[in-house]
């Protein structure tokens, strides 16, 4: 097989992987952890489909296309609920949000 080796694919996964849980770590915004966690499921993305394509086998295409739509759920679920903390506190920063109080 010629083109870009396995290990290219694995390192850029685990790049994205690292910076998607240093932003859900280090970060307080709403939305840029939200961004993080995303970041984070592309990266698994990522690893599924090059091992897929490196065995010849469709397992890691429909594993990487089941975690497609519940990131497309979860993306769904999770703006309207960042849109309704907004509303209601006027702000998103995580330190700020006191859950289950007014």
């Amino acid at each position: 097989m010629s083109g870009v080796p396995i290990s290219w694919y694995l390192t850029l996964s685990a790049i994205l992987f690292t910076l998607g849980v240093a932003g859900f770590l280090f970060r307080r915004n709403i939305i840029t952890v939200f961004m993080s966690i995303e970041l984070m499921l592309n990266a698994v993305n990522l690893s599924f489909i090059a091992f897929s394509y490196r065995l010849q086998q469709v397992n890691g295409h429909l594993i990487a296309f089941f975690v497609m739509v519940v990131a497309a759920a979860e993306a769904a679920v999770g703006l309207a609920i960042i849109l309704t903390v907004f509303k209601n506190r006027q702000t998103l920063n995580i330190d700020e949000i006191d859950s289950m109080k007014n």
